[in-house]
């Protein structure tokens, strides 16, 4: 049986946009992962941390890899793009992060689910809300959250070839 899950990508080092399409590819390849549709590609500020402008996205697959599998797949995936982790929230080459599957709720020292931050970062609402418009978190929608978060700096990017997305899906 297949799982619907909710992926957060972004990037901030090297040609962002196009590591965020090559990741995208990356996961549609995957074993196990039978559908992906992307969000629109957001440009936003780094929140508790520095560096250049991050590129996001949020990928919703359809997958029968369990939750830790696809999180070693996500991790692979970052490897693959060169993710180092020199300190907490250093700019990265790729950052993928599992944020929602099904409507399960894990709390491992490895896996939290849902996200436990997600709902306080506008780069991830955004491209969620482009994808699932009627989810919550936590009982409250997305429309609520984004306006919590409406300090935060997020904004809209052309991307040059919208079909090596989804075409209609941007």
């Amino acid at each position: 049986m297949n799982a619907s899950a909710y992926i957060g990508l972004g990037a901030n080092l090297g040609d962002a946009k196009q590591t965020l399409l090559d990741a995208v590819d990356s996961l549609r390849t995957t074993s196990g992962i039978f559908r992906c549709v992307v969000s629109p590609f957001y440009a936003s500020d780094p929140i508790d941390a520095t560096g250049p402008t991050f590129v996001n996205a949020v990928a919703h697959l359809e997958t029968s890899l369990a939750p830790l599998n696809l999180l070693d797949e996500l991790q692979r995936i970052e490897n693959r793009f060169g993710r180092l982790r020199p300190y907490r929230n250093a700019p990265r080459t790729l950052d993928m992060d599992l944020l929602l599957y099904d409507k399960l709720t894990i709390n491992t020292p490895r896996l939290t689910l849902p996200h436990p931050r997600m709902h306080l970062r506008a780069f991830v609402l955004k491209p969620l809300q482009d994808l699932a418009p009627d989810a919550k978190i936590a009982g409250r929608s997305l429309h609520a959250w984004l306006e919590n978060c409406r300090d935060q700096n997020i904004r809209p990017l052309k991307i040059k070839d919208p079909t090596a997305l989804n075409g209609s899906d941007l």
